[in-house]
């Protein structure tokens, strides 16, 4: 399974600032602007809590396993691995999510403060993109808690001699 990088993660977040700033704009300027929901920041700041909870639960049990605890109960890999899938399921979609209410909110914050439920919108998005960076980190670091430790019984390859 290959490593998820914040890199693409921080792409993938301008990318959607860029184009939710250009719709909002576009869409305001027809008149309306859709709302961003009071859900939003909750529902991310939830799966944040999820992801946070089943790295630590992961890393409590890999540590009672490796420091042969009595009664300790192993991680079973394909359960690390449908962790990693759904941290980093979760960060890609958080990252898109984030920048769309981030690219709003910008918006927002320059245009269009001048109304009252505007402002809460604003607010709105920007704690969306708070609790967005919450599920990333969230999700990289339950995938540095399931990371194998480095073989170091593979022979050196030519380009290493």
């Amino acid at each position: 399974m290959r490593e998820l990088r914040i890199r693409t993660l921080a792409g993938l977040f301008a990318l959607a600032v860029v184009l939710s700033w250009a719709g909002a704009r576009m869409w305001d300027a027809l008149g309306t602007l859709p709302a961003v929901p009071v859900a939003a920041p909750v529902v991310l700041a939830l799966i944040a809590a999820v992801l946070a909870a089943t790295a630590l639960s992961i890393r409590s049990r890999l540590r009672a396993q490796r420091e042969r605890r009595p009664g300790a109960k192993g991680v079973e890999p394909i359960m690390a691995a449908r962790a990693v899938v759904f941290g980093q399921a979760s960060a890609l979609v958080a990252a898109l999510a984030a920048g769309a209410y981030g690219g709003t909110g910008l918006y927002l914050l320059f245009n269009a403060m001048d109304v009252a439920a505007r402002r809460d919108q604003a607010v709105y998005a920007g704690l969306s993109v708070l609790a967005g960076a919450a599920v990333v980190a969230a999700a990289i670091f339950l995938q540095r808690v399931c990371r194998l430790p480095e073989d170091d019984d593979t022979p050196p390859t030519a380009a290493a001699a």
